[in-house]
């Protein structure tokens, strides 16, 4: 394929008092469509906004606010099957003194009394609190934000890049210092939810006998990860903007098939994925277009536009060699979802462009010496398409490209390259892969630095390389996007440790590629840290 050229402050408040799938059923910011509940308030259960509240994907004039009515959220929800009439708010102070939005929308049963209101009407590049109501119980109050105008000029752009939450493998320590960090969005990058059945011996077991199979089994594991103090007041500090990767559904599936699909499950994988698809969406502030579309693209003034990819719904199945990863017909993204990439990127008109990415685009060989060994679940497998999109990123087209990758459990920083195994290939780009909020637990920091030690020759491309737990920090500018790793000392202890900045970076406007901006911070690193791999540019 060849392409055309170029064709804030706020903590949430939490405890503060006692729909449907999404495309079709995405509530309407009037809800004038929709009708209303035949349940009285009063027969209601009490405690119903166990789950809090989210916002999602913002626009200069609105955003997806987001609750699910659960007394009871790992045992069905405990909801009557009924739908319930819920009146939501939008203010522009905390304290609902000056209400600027408000309206009515139904939960109904048939989506787990899930609720999402695409309210509009509001100004760009604002800070905007909301809650919800039903009867005399009332939501705890959410902070969102939305986009700057298309023309406006905005001075700077501040997010957050998470992924990879394994229940079962911590505490959501990070979260606790990232709701506050007054961002403008969180992209969270895949693995919201973890489909491995409860483990022996963890912190946190997940709930249900074993993965989950059923609608029913993945709406319960969506709501006991949203029952996290931390992840919930998270979800209230910041709108977020999701994508989806392999654990949401079954590990490493592709398109539409199982990562084995000789293994007998007891319900066939086209509708497990259908379910674990349809509860994904209903738990998350999103939206979603027809047949499950989940790519799509948000524009923050002229500085910035996020091309958001779904790289598991549309990609061909694993290569088994470095062979059959190098055939053309494999697909990461599918084509259609190729094509709206590039013309989005072609017509960007932005100074930036970031790619929200689940799997790690850079190579990496794994096999020091003679001999190669990668990851084929990774871009790694998909070669060709990679290829080409890497050399339509060096022809200008697409200005300041940044890859941002969750996935690895790491934080890589890499220079993207069209060909890393050819001398003289040119850097085209940059990648800043995050490490994981939990999965993975606490880290083996030195047996990790040993192990890459001896890497460092086979990928040169890659300029940075930690194992510890946390997050990635963006601001964004004109002239700069600088990045903060925040790292946690511990998820093993519910108390949580301290978080401090393990490392800067840097990627310069119209300099391909990415820096460390600055000596690694080790301190209080188990065992010592990953050094920086090659020489600071």
């Amino acid at each position: 394929m060849e392409y055309p050229l170029p064709r804030r402050r706020f903590l949430a408040l939490v405890g503060s008092a006692g729909a449907g799938f999404l495309g079709p059923s995405l509530v309407t910011a009037d809800g004038r469509h929709l009708r209303v509940s035949s349940a009285r308030a009063e027969r209601l259960p009490s405690g119903m906004f166990t789950l809090g509240v989210a916002s999602g994907d913002p626009l200069p004039d609105g955003v997806v606010l987001w609750t699910r009515l659960a007394p009871r959220p790992t045992d069905g929800g405990g909801m009557p099957a009924a739908p319930v009439e819920v009146r939501w708010e939008i203010a522009t102070d905390e304290r609902f003194r000056t209400v600027v939005r408000t309206g009515t929308a139904v939960a109904h049963p048939a989506a787990a009394h899930t609720l999402h209101v695409d309210a509009r009407g509001l100004r760009p590049a604002a800070d905007y609190f909301y809650r919800f109501r039903v009867g005399n119980q009332t939501s705890p109050v959410g902070r969102t934000r939305t986009a700057p105008a298309p023309d406006a000029h905005p001075r700077r752009l501040r997010f957050a890049t998470a992924s990879c939450q394994n229940w079962q493998d911590g505490y959501y320590t990070a979260y606790r210092s990232l709701a506050t960090e007054e961002l403008d969005f969180l992209l969270f990058l895949g693995d919201y939810i973890y489909e491995a059945a409860p483990w022996p011996g963890t912190l946190r077991a997940h709930t249900g006998p074993g993965q989950p199979y059923t609608l029913e089994d993945y709406r319960n594991r969506h709501a006991q990860y949203r029952t996290d103090p931390d992840l919930a007041r998270m979800h209230a500090a910041a709108p977020w903007i999701v994508s989806l990767d392999d654990h949401d559904v079954d590990d490493n599936w592709t398109g539409d098939a199982p990562a084995d699909p000789g293994q007998r499950e007891p319900v066939r994988f086209p509708a497990r994925k259908a379910a674990a698809l349809r509860a994904f969406a209903e738990h998350l502030p999103m939206r979603v277009g027809p047949g499950h579309r989940l790519y799509r693209r948000l524009r923050f003034g002229d500085l910035a536009t996020l091309h958001v990819l779904d790289t598991r719904q549309y990609r061909s199945p694993h290569p088994r060699t470095v062979e059959e990863a190098e055939e053309p017909w494999r697909t990461m993204t599918g084509l259609t979802q190729e094509r709206w990439l590039v013309d989005g990127l072609a017509g960007a008109g932005s100074r930036w462009n970031l790619l929200a990415n689940q799997v790690l685009w850079a190579s990496a060989d794994s096999r020091a010496g003679p001999g190669e060994r990668y990851s084929f679940d990774s871009w790694d497998g998909y070669r060709v398409q990679r290829r080409r999109l890497l050399e339509y990123l060096g022809s200008g087209a697409a200005r300041n490209p940044v890859v941002l990758t969750g996935d690895t459990h790491a934080t890589w920083v890499n220079d993207l390259k069209p060909d890393a195994r050819t001398d003289g290939s040119p850097v085209v780009g940059a990648e800043l892969a995050g490490t994981s909020i939990t999965s993975g637990g606490d880290p083996d920091v030195e047996g990790f630095r040993r192990e890459h030690d001896s890497l460092r020759a086979e990928n040169p491309h890659c300029k940075y390389l930690d194992n510890r737990r946390g997050y990635l920090l963006g601001e964004l500018s004109a002239t700069a996007l600088q990045v903060r790793l925040r790292v946690v000392d511990t998820v093993l202890d519910p108390a949580g440790g301290a978080v401090r900045t393990g490392a800067r970076f840097v990627v310069q406007s119209d300099r391909p590629g990415a820096a460390l901006d600055g000596p690694p911070d080790l301190t209080g690193a188990p065992g010592g840290a990953a050094p920086p791999i090659g020489p600071r540019r």
